[in-house]
């Protein structure tokens, strides 16, 4: 038995250490290990309730957008505040702007060399001057002897499986995408103020009234992201996907999604289950139960810390009991994991009693089976199953190739759907609507939740005031469901660590494939 460490895994957010065994040429067990404790929730906690969304925003660096929208959402909840339906879709669109910068990133820069050999592209018959171009670009970094990114890729890997051609078409691609994911990080400043880490949406909405240049900038960066999205990124999604057919049996999990939901429809209530990708939950999906379930913060969400660096309590709590602390009973810098005993900081969240996945192959399997008959995921996902081959056999979803294709297919539906907010903000405003905040009190008590899926999958804040300050904060990002430790009764395998299980591996000294399953979550 080969024990395989990876540790830091690179070309992600933040900082995890992964181990695996393997036997037989497949992994039979694994750990995910987060080595990084942040604590924005102690930090928040006795500051005025105001503040508590400028602070939680830094949760991430890719993803602050959603958190902002969380945090203000859960205040809102808190001090009894609707935002009005103009604030609802500000924050439709910026959310729409970091989606189409955040998916592009993920398809090209944190995933794609899993599946791309830039060496080998180097080789490639250029069939263009803008490929020859990249091709003597890329060779006279090579030749340079300082590899950067490429220094530690196996590209003489078996796995990889496109030709030099494809190889080469594709880096033009990459460094394309550096560009593209910058225009739409640009959109979202635009209305946001900045990027990363917005000014513009607190509790009650939206801080200003937008106006026509602000509109119109918005919208032709949008345009030309999805012009991209349509032209180059889509098409290669299909190009690649018939290569990598290996990838639909491997990452499985345990076959239980769920999504918090992310983009209101319901602009005047936000109705979670009438967002864009609504809310629900399927659970067993390996035993055929394909019925998309409501789900509920109260009585389904529950965090463990068995595994945890966490400050310790007995069984399970729900996050408004919850308990944010560091404990760290491991050993200085890199060295052995207790795997009987606590190896992580991130806790454990289950729903419903057990694991579940979260992220965009969540959002388009609920929205795809439980979804209104038009949704737009219903008609995406059966023409690219029929292009690449599985017309009819959803199940190949259930996996790394799964999860590729609905982050590809997501963002595509993104792009078309936020010309439709602005086009529906442009409404409002011609109809003589600039109400765009709704007052909110000045020292307010009371609790509230919110759950708003991240680009990585489910997201929910959870905030406790007395007399406008911040009491009790509780945050469960997409890692503390995917990249759970073991945790429940029986100490089961987070997310991330079945889906590890099975995995083929070629050579334990270079183990790409692990990666491959590792970067599909997107940690």
């Amino acid at each position: 038995m080969a024990k395989v460490v990876i540790d830091p895994v690179t070309r992600i957010e933040g900082h995890l250490r992964v181990e695996v065994e393997i036997e037989n040429g497949k992994v039979v067990d694994a750990w995910a290990s987060s080595t990084m404790f942040r604590g924005l929730e102690m930090i928040v906690e006795n500051r005025p309730w105001m503040d508590a969304w400028h602070y939680t925003h830094r949760v991430c660096g890719v993803c602050p957008t959603p958190h902002g929208h969380n945090s203000a959402m859960a205040l809102e909840n808190a001090a009894g505040v609707s935002p009005p339906p103009n604030g609802r879709l500000m924050r439709n669109l910026l959310e729409c702007a970091q989606l189409l910068h955040d998916h592009v990133l993920w398809f090209y820069i944190l995933n794609g060399l899993d599946y791309v050999n830039v060496v080998s592209a180097l080789s490639a018959k250029a069939s263009s001057p803008q490929l020859q171009a990249v091709q003597t670009r890329l060779k006279a970094f090579v030749d340079s002897g300082q590899l950067g990114f490429l220094e530690s890729g196996y590209w003489d890997h078996p796995a990889y499986a496109l030709d030099p051609e494809l190889n080469l078409q594709l880096a033009a691609h990459y460094l394309e995408s550096i560009k593209v994911q910058a225009v739409a990080s640009e959109a979202s400043a635009l209305f946001g103020g900045k990027f990363p880490y917005h000014m513009s949406t607190p509790p009650g909405g939206f801080s200003s009234v937008p106006h026509q240049d602000q509109i119109d900038r918005f919208e032709a960066k949008v345009r030309e992201v999805k012009a991209w999205i349509d032209g180059t990124l889509v098409p290669d999604l299909l190009a690649i996907a018939p290569f990598y057919l290996d990838q639909a049996g491997i990452g499985q999990g345990h076959g239980n999604y769920f999504s918090w939901g992310v983009i209101d429809e319901d602009l005047e209530g936000g109705d979670p289950y009438k967002r864009l990708f609504p809310r629900g939950g399927i659970f067993g999906a390996f035993d055929g139960n394909l019925t998309v379930q409501p789900v509920d913060h109260e009585a389904d969400v529950r965090e463990w810390v068995t595994s945890s660096w966490n400050t310790q309590y007995e069984g399970a709590l729900h996050p408004w009991e919850g308990i944010t602390g560091p404990d760290f009973t491991g050993k200085e810098g890199i060295g052995e994991i207790d795997r009987e005993g606590r190896y992580a900081w991130e806790k454990s969240a289950h729903l419903k009693g057990g694991p579940v996945e979260v992220g965009p192959l969540a959002q388009m399997l609920i929205a795809y089976l439980g979804g209104p008959a038009d949704h737009p995921a219903k008609k995406l996902i059966d023409d690219t199953l029929a292009a690449v081959g599985q017309a009819g056999n959803p199940a190949v979803l259930l996996s790394n190739l799964g999860r590729i294709a609905a982050r590809v297919l997501k963002v595509k539906i993104i792009g078309d759907k936020t010309l439709d907010y602005i086009a529906q903000l442009r409404a409002n405003m011609a109809a003589g609507d600039m109400n765009f905040y709704t007052p909110v009190p000045k020292n307010p008590t009371g609790r509230g939740f919110s759950g708003w899926d991240a680009p990585r999958g489910s997201l929910s804040h959870w905030a406790t005031l007395e007399d406008g300050l911040v009491k009790h904060y509780q945050i469960v990002t997409p890692s503390g469901w995917n990249f759970a430790p073991r945790a429940g009764d029986g100490r089961v395998r987070g997310p991330v660590e079945q889906a590890l299980v099975g995995t083929p591996v070629a050579d334990p000294e270079r183990p790409l494939e692990v990666l491959r399953t590792l970067h599909s979550f997107d940690p």
